[in-house]
């Protein structure tokens, strides 16, 4: 499962779709402006919220929370002690998962592991848009809105640690 998503639109206070590799509308993105933190939801077609999305304020290091239904479904913080400022660690609520997300981030090449194993990637390469970048969901079991959501917050996270640089 292919999905597109354009870059130049996502910003915390914008709306915009994301679409599949077919063009259909997938999920809307509605960005919640005039807040502390960095908010968003993801939507389904009919409007409802699947996944929520937004900064944690007492955090020592820049963190981002994802819920879904009011309940905690993930933690992404970059990863400590790595040498690489790409690499950032998922922690699903679970508390015994953690996903691996690790590549060129600000130039939206990177991958999201499970235990080693790959279960999405993000890439430009594939499309001739410009501005758009590519979720490629390559397992049939994983959960394609939180892959996004992982990938957006991990986006925002390294411009945001690139702005504060």
């Amino acid at each position: 499962m292919r999905f597109l998503v354009r870059d130049r639109l996502l910003g915390f206070g914008d709306d915009y779709w994301i679409e599949d590799d077919r063009g259909n509308k997938v999920f809307l993105v509605d960005g919640k402006a005039m807040r502390l933190r960095d908010t968003f939801e993801l939507k389904d077609t009919q409007g409802h919220v699947v996944i929520d999305i937004h900064q944690k304020m007492l955090a020592l290091r820049d963190t981002m929370v994802i819920e879904r239904g009011g309940a905690p479904l993930a933690t992404i913080r970059r990863k400590r002690l790595s040498l690489l400022r790409n690499h950032y660690r998922v922690a699903l609520a679970d508390g015994s998962t953690e996903l691996d997300v690790s590549g060129k981030i600000l130039d939206r090449e990177f991958a999201i592991e499970y235990d080693g194993e790959l279960l999405a990637v993000v890439s430009r390469r594939w499309l001739h848009v410009r501005e758009t970048y590519g979720v490629d969901v390559v397992r049939d079991d994983a959960d394609p809105a939180l892959l996004i959501a992982v990938a957006v917050c991990v986006i925002h996270l390294a411009e945001k640690e690139r702005k504060d640089d």
